[in-house]
């Protein structure tokens, strides 16, 4: 070990007090005291990341990592899947016994370290260096943290810890993490721990990784076993963590599908053949509206086919490549088993089983979700009784305008007509495409991710794409029946890692550009903010907001609005 746990010279530091020899045989209790006294002062101007990573000796890099495969940064309230497994809370998602001795390691009350977020990353940081310290690997050398990473995955078979290790944590740091609030800078690394097996084994459906679980039985005969629903839950936890549980022969519980939290890989452990062991109730069809009721009584088990997910039921928001990839499976599943695609068919494992499971929780965007499955033909995407589950804030108040940016462009097409429809135009395109009439849509590539986490969005979230110098941008589509002038205005939440110049580029319907207008997202927020005025022609117009531009920043695809000035 080339540190140790709490390093004494930032100790000294840190806690403003003096040390001689003789302090060393002596109770380290005021000291702790002391240190967590200035730990939450000095929040007030640092990171708590950082903090806790030069507090206990443990790379910034490695805490930001494992948070983000835990968590994907979002501070969670976890809830128990799997009979036999621990709820987990916060960004690191620590839970049972470990959530006990990190509070302990770092002189913080349980309760906190469970509901704080900064008390949480630092009893995490003061876990990672005991074992560091336990395993006496040189804290210095990002790679010799493999094994501790190992054992913070909380899993026991092999494989699934190297899977944590090299395709979940070791995976962040070598391609880099970049979010609203926080970012991991790409860092080329091997992890020294073994590496996963290669998988070779076909599952049933096309790009699925096949790991088989035993826990699994025959299905009734018949059509009280032919699979007729899908169920949606959530892990509860980390994919590697997900799969090696239910892959384990004394968990005594399975899913046919686990969906990693990007939605990059898909394992499947039962054959859809066969019944897997994931829902601990009946079947009553009070739960789902009247539907199927000839089933009540019978094992869910015994007619539907179950879905895992990588995450939590109470994560505020779903990355947007993990929903398409999941839609794409029950899309293939129901077209090839004829399973209706509506909200009665494809339903949330709480909605079966509401007295002790709520996953996959209530921001799961079933709306979206449900219009993706039923993409690839066949079926209704119907939203049924339970509508889409996103919360709502930000509201859709016209609010004040603010012109807060530049401009580059005419503002104004020279060869138009500017002619004006009879009627005044007002129209709103948002990033929920559920929301959007026949005259309006929005279209992102699957690098966007969806989001709620900042208050103040225009009806259910919004879209963000870390900025870059490349290409790939968010296009808000509306259709005019004639050539009209009208003001764009643009609405979204504001924060400090926007960036200062967001390029809003007008296009008419023969792809003409007609401007580009830079804001800062910053600020100028949480209102229709005035982008300029410009001709549009008949047909389907857009404005689209691009990621070129100053690198290090996020840029915001809430909600455009057209209208007549």
């Amino acid at each position: 070990m080339t540190a140790r746990l709490l390093p004494l010279s930032l100790l000294l530091v840190v806690a403003g007090c003096s040390f001689d020899a003789a302090d060393s045989a002596n109770d380290m209790g005021p000291l702790t005291e002391n240190v967590n006294s200035d730990f939450e002062s000095m929040l007030e101007v640092g990171d708590e990341f950082a903090l806790a990573a030069e507090l206990y000796g443990v790379p910034e890099t490695i805490l930001l990592a494992i948070a983000y495969e835990e968590s994907r940064w979002e501070f969670v309230e976890g809830e128990v899947e799997f009979e036999g497994t621990e709820p987990a809370f916060g960004l690191m998602a620590l839970r049972g016994e470990r959530l006990s001795r990190a509070a302990a390691l770092a002189g913080l009350p349980e309760d906190e370290v469970a509901a704080e977020r900064e008390a949480n990353i630092r009893a995490a940081a003061a876990l990672l260096a005991d074992e560091a310290e336990r395993q006496d690997i040189d804290i210095d050398d990002l790679s010799a943290w493999g094994p501790v990473v190992a054992w913070y995955s909380g899993v026991d078979e092999a494989d699934a810890q190297a899977d944590y290790v090299h395709n979940g944590v070791f995976r962040r740091i070598n391609e880099g993490v970049q979010t609203e609030f926080a970012q991991i800078r790409p860092t080329e690394v091997l992890a020294d721990f073994a590496l996963p097996r290669l998988q070779t084994s076909t599952a049933e459906r096309a790009g699925v990784i096949w790991r088989s679980s035993p826990n699994h039985s025959a299905r009734p005969s018949g059509a009280a076993g032919t699979p007729s629903m899908i169920i949606i839950h959530t892990c509860e936890g980390s994919y590697s963590g997900c799969w090696s549980w239910l892959a384990n022969s004394s968990s005594g519980v399975s899913a046919h599908y686990v969906v990693n939290s990007d939605g990059s890989e898909v394992t499947q452990l039962v054959s859809e053949a066969r019944k897997a062991w994931h829902i601990g109730s009946t079947y009553d069809c009070d739960l789902n509206s009247q539907v199927d009721c000839s089933r009540d009584g019978s094992s869910n088990n015994n007619f539907t086919i179950g879905i895992e997910h990588a995450g939590y039921g109470s994560q505020a928001s779903w990355d947007s490549r993990l929903i398409s990839r999941s839609a794409a499976l029950v899309c293939e599943i129901a077209t090839a088993r004829s399973i209706p695609k509506d909200r009665y068919h494809i339903v949330g494992h709480g909605q079966l089983q509401p007295y002790n499971r709520s996953d996959p929780g209530p921001n799961w965007p079933w709306t979206t979700y449900l219009t993706q499955a039923a993409a690839c033909g066949g079926g209704s995407s119907g939203s049924g009784s339970s509508g889409s589950g996103s919360s709502s804030s930000g509201g859709s108040s016209s609010g004040g305008s603010s012109s807060g940016g530049s401009s580059s462009g005419s503002g104004s097409s020279s060869s138009g007509s500017g002619s004006s429809s009879s009627s005044p135009v007002e129209i709103v395109i948002d990033s929920n495409s559920a929301l959007n009439g026949s005259n309006a849509r929005i279209e992102v590539s699957s690098y966007w991710g969806a989001s709620n986490n900042v208050g103040g969005y225009y009806n259910t979230g919004y879209w963000w794409r870390s900025t870059a110098e490349a290409s790939d941008s968010a296009h808000f589509w509306f259709y005019l029946g004639s050539s009209t002038r009208l003001t764009v205005e643009g609405w979204w939440p504001a924060a400090g890692d926007r960036s200062r110049s967001a390029p809003f580029m007008m296009y008419d319907a023969s792809e003409r550009h007609l401007g580009t207008f830079y804001v800062d997202q910053s600020g100028n927020h949480s209102r229709w903010v005035a982008l300029g005025t410009y001709d549009f022609t008949a047909g389907w117009n857009r404005v689209s907001l691009s990621r070129w531009t100053t690198p290090g920043y996020v840029v915001i695809a809430d909600a455009v609005r057209v209208r007549t000035p």
